[in-house]
């Protein structure tokens, strides 16, 4: 009896580990997706148009870029509004204030583009496309 006990046990811890296996693949594959946030947006006030930021660019509001807290400085993302759907490409290059809570301060030419000027805050989601710029037919705004 004792034999059989043993080989139900060993039986058991082979599956076990079999199943481990499939899961860490799982989570291989779960980390490679693109990373995507949800919060609010703003977008940059006239008085800081020519100031320089947190990578050493001029801030240009003509420009696609954007300030975030919890991507590197230099990451493409691609926001896009929540209410009408509208997306737009643009460069993490700056940062918010520590307190602020939002998730994203856009230029004012990607806001436009977004749809939300007017406003001044829209509910966005934010996909990380990478460090390397995106190839042209990525840069177009969506609609």
């Amino acid at each position: 009896m004792p034999l059989l006990l043993l080989v139900a046990f060993t039986a058991n811890a082979q599956r076990n580990s079999a199943a481990e296996t499939v899961k860490t693949k799982e989570e291989v594959k779960v980390s490679k997706k693109t990373k995507v946030l949800y919060g609010t947006a703003s977008y940059y006030a006239e008085k800081f148009n020519g100031r320089q930021t947190a990578n050493g660019d001029t801030y240009d509001s003509n420009k696609p870029t954007a300030a975030c807290n919890v991507l590197p400085l230099g990451t493409w993302i691609r926001v896009t509004n929540l209410q009408n759907k509208h997306s737009v490409i643009v460069r993490v290059n700056d940062r918010l204030h520590p307190k602020m809570k939002r998730l994203v301060d856009l230029s004012r030419s990607s806001a436009k583009q977004l749809g939300y000027t007017a406003m001044g805050l829209t509910e966005v989601k934010v996909e990380v496309m990478g460090v390397k710029k995106p190839g042209e037919a990525a840069m177009t705004v969506y609609k």
